[in-house]
């Protein structure tokens, strides 16, 4: 795996994108890529998430951080009522 600046060789597309929302969302909730990523593995949104490619590419980031804002209250929601 090369980094060479944004561009990641070896990986695909999502996969790529998904990393940089995960960047950006962290520095938008002005905390880190792993504190993120750690919540959104404890909340089963990892996948989902990484699934919304198309979707979240084809928007503004902001309407990403809003959407996941919301996935993830609802999920600590959900998960504090059992």
């Amino acid at each position: 795996l090369l980094h060479t600046g944004w561009i990641m060789i070896g990986l695909s597309k999502d996969m790529e994108f998904f990393i940089y929302l995960l960047e950006h969302y962290a520095a938008y909730k002005k905390t880190t890529g792993d504190v993120i990523l750690k919540q959104w593995d404890e909340l089963g949104l990892t996948d989902l998430i990484l699934n919304m490619y198309e979707r979240y590419h084809s928007e503004c980031l902001e309407n990403a951080y809003k959407d996941i804002d919301l996935l993830v209250a609802e999920k600590k929601a959900e998960l504090g009522k059992l």
